[in-house]
This record gives structure tokens, sequence and C-alpha cells, in this order.
């Protein structure tokens, strides 16, 4: 098996249904939305699928290293194919491409998940928590923008520069989040979930063209056995601009618009060492749902 730059449409097909399988299997997604996207994109993502008899039965996804971030892996093998050497493999070849330090996702942290990390000696060196909260009851505080900011909804490409540069700042330490382009927020536009009017962006009226924070959010459409469900997708903030309360009004914003969409709940993903996040989002009725963990090899 062979780490490549880019799969064919046909692999990637096969690798999108393997992860449906997974998912409805599972009851969590196997890999994140960066992983769905880089599929069919032209990135500096690594591909690695293990077959049997021309079927793909498992697939591992690196990023490499760049700068103090290592490299991340996440991994997903096909319920009928498990336990069958198929994810030690695939996460040994990760681990070894990747070089020191690499990072493997084990999402939602199964009990399969950590046998693995067990039996390859991984150990956990970072959490992303799940958070979740009804759009009912408990009721939302009332939303008030502070005299001295402007609060509005995005505009279109026009919004971007600055959208890209407070995302930029805001993630510097965040391996994923931090290095998003003009490509990434175009390939989330055209996705059917956007909405323009579930974006919102706060400016200091003094200053209305430099932007000081924003609010993404999502909607995840019904499934079979799941109602549509909100996200509070990314909440950015200038570290400039930080202690003026604009994390809890733009997420307030996002939360007033999803409830307004009709959805009974919505979710988030949090570091689990940010604490000051994790105060605004429990002032705001945010409960832990489940948690992502990366392991590291010895």
């Amino acid at each position: 098996m062979e780490f490549v730059s880019r799969l064919s449409a046909e692999q990637a097909a096969e690798v999108r249904a393997l992860v449906a399988r997974a998912h409805a299997a599972d009851g969590t997604a196997p890999v994140s939305e960066q992983v769905l996207h880089s599929l069919t994109g032209d990135g500096d993502e690594q591909h690695l699928v293990a077959t049997e008899d021309t079927a793909i039965v498992g697939y591992a996804n690196l990023v490499p290293g760049h700068g103090e971030h290592p490299a991340m892996a996440e991994v997903v093998v096909d319920p009928p194919h498990r336990r069958h050497g198929v994810g030690s493999r695939l996460v040994a070849a990760a681990l070894e491409t990747g070089g020191a330090g690499t990072r493997v996702w084990a999402h939602g942290n199964l009990e399969a998940a950590r046998a693995l990390a067990a039996r390859l000696g991984l150990t956990p060196v970072r959490e992303l928590l799940q958070l979740r909260r009804p759009l009912g009851e408990p009721e939302l505080p009332a939303l008030q923008v502070p005299d001295g900011l402007l609060l509005r909804t995005y505009r279109g490409p026009e919004d971007d520069a600055e959208l890209l540069r407070v995302n930029a700042a805001a993630f510097a330490r965040h391996p994923e989040q931090g290095r998003w382009t003009e490509r990434d927020v175009a390939q989330r536009r055209s996705e059917s979930w956007f909405d323009p009017e579930g974006v919102f962006l706060a400016f200091d009226e003094q200053d209305p063209d430099r932007l000081l924070g924003f609010h993404w959010t999502k909607v995840h459409a019904a499934t079979a056995d799941q109602p549509a469900i909100g996200e509070v997708y990314v909440v950015g903030i200038d570290p400039g601009a930080q202690g003026r309360g604009l994390g809890r009004l733009l997420t307030l914003a996002g939360l007033r618009y999803l409830q307004e969409r009709g959805l009974g709940a919505v979710l988030l993903y949090v570091e689990g060492d940010n604490t000051a996040a994790l105060h605004t989002y429990g002032r705001l009725g945010f409960e832990r749902f489940h948690v992502d963990l990366a392991y590291v090899g010895a």
C-alpha cells in the first residue's frame, strides 16, 4: 500500500460510500468534513486505500506536517471488513509516512479505536469535544448589540479577504482551520447547506471595513433516523478584538438564526483545553455530547 496525491473519480465515490456505511454502523462520522472535500480536490492531502478483490475496504487520509504542526491522519474501515488488521495496517502506514509526531484521529473515540490505539502503543494528545444544546429550552438569551458595534450578514466574495484574515489570526495555532484559503471558502459557499444569511460578521462602527469577528452557521439535513440539526460551524475573533464579548454576541446571533429556521438542536466542536470557549458555551446552555481524540505514537 502506498499513499497517492490524487484518487480517481471512481475511487473517491467508493470511499464516500464506505464512509457512509461506517457512519451508519457507528452512529458517528468516521472522518471530518475536510477529508470528504479532499477526495476530489487538489490540495496537499495524501490518500491510501486498502483493497480486497479490487474493492476498497479501508481508507487513510494524511495531511502532511507544516511548520510547527505535525501531520494529521484519519482512517476508516468498512464495517464488514473490520477485525482483520486493515485498520492497523492503515494507521501504521500513516504514522510511518507522516513522520515523527503524526496525529491519528479517532472520531467518537469508539471502543474499537481505543483497542487499536492500545495495540499500537498510541497515546491521546488532543481532545476535540462536541457540545450540543436544544433550541427550545432553556430559552436563549436576548440578542443585544452593544453601542459602537455593527452586526450584519455575509454579502458574498467581497467579504472573503477580511473573513480569511480574521480566520488565519484567530486560528493561527489550529492546524486545520487556520489554513483556509479563498478556495476553501468558495467550496463551502457552493454547498447545498450554505446560506449567506447564516454567516454573521461584526465590525466597529468607526471602522466598518475591518472585520472584528464572524460566526458561520451550518444546517445538517435530516436523515432516515436523525432530524435536521444546526451547527456553530466556525466562530473566529480577531485577537486584537478579544475582550469585547464578540464570541458570545456572534454565537447568540447564529443560535437565534438557527432557531428561527425551526431546528430543534444545535451542535459545535471545541478544543478540550479551550477553557474560555468552554465557559462561554456552557453559559449558553451547551453540554458535552461526545469526544474525538487525536493519538500519537511513542
